[in-house]
């Protein structure tokens, strides 16, 4: 994924009210950001840290940046929770993502289980169900996920974990957003009800693959598998 333009730099003053960030740019001048991220943002919403903003060019946008990347301890990590779904997307389309090849079309957003909507929908020969996580938070050196308590996560491993009960694929993506992490697991810490979720899903036949991104101020790719643990 390429950036119209490139990102401009800026530092953080204050992420507040979840969807807002204050932001002094390299002119002195403050603009209020969007952050399109609803989670803790654990680690990444440090004030002072330097931060990549992309210009919103939505005539009905009420803010005219969005925040797109963070540095911390000298590595880009992506915050921007509305990319993943079309990284991945990219990535299965491209061949990149190997485990999710062979099939005739994809689908964005198509309801399934109780209430709920799967990120992207593989279909000929058969049915894939596939849920991305947007993956920014680190831990002694790994990637880990969630930043915060999950209901709603813990709720589509269990639809996942359905789906294969049904006698369909299922398999949850972990996009880890950022380089400097030499493997993924569920932050058991945070959301021990997720992690024990996502065990026992692995149990039942939901699939779990990883990969990492390759983050600059001009793109964003999928840039290869991880690996990971479940425990």
């Amino acid at each position: 994924m390429n950036f119209p333009v490139a990102l401009t730099e800026g530092r953080l003053i204050k992420r507040y009210k979840r969807f807002l960030a204050d932001v002094e740019l390299s002119d002195g001048q403050v603009v209020v950001a969007h952050c399109a991220n609803s989670g803790s943002m654990l680690g990444c919403k440090e004030p002072g840290s330097r931060v990549l903003l992309s210009p919103n060019t939505n005539p009905k946008a009420k803010l005219d940046w969005r925040w797109e990347m963070v540095e911390v301890d000298g590595a880009l990590v992506g915050i921007n929770t509305s990319h993943p779904n079309g990284l991945v997307e990219q990535a299965i389309l491209d061949g990149t993502i190997a485990e999710l090849q062979g099939y005739e079309s994809l689908r964005r957003e198509v309801k399934y289980g109780v209430n709920s909507r799967i990120d992207i929908l593989l279909e000929g020969p058969g049915l894939c169900y596939v849920e991305v996580k947007n993956v920014t938070l680190k831990q002694d050196g790994e990637a880990r996920f969630p930043d915060a308590v999950t209901a709603r996560g813990t709720k589509h491993l269990h639809e996942l974990s359905q789906m294969v009960a049904d006698g369909h694929r299922a398999v949850m993506v972990y996009l880890v957003q950022r380089q400097d992490c030499a493997l993924f697991r569920p932050a058991a810490d945070i959301d021990p009800t997720y992690a024990d979720a996502l065990n026992a899903a692995h149990k039942a036949g939901v699939e779990v693959l990883c990969y990492r991104c390759a983050l600059s101020p001009t793109a964003i790719e999928v840039a290869g598998a991880m690996p990971y643990s479940v425990t």
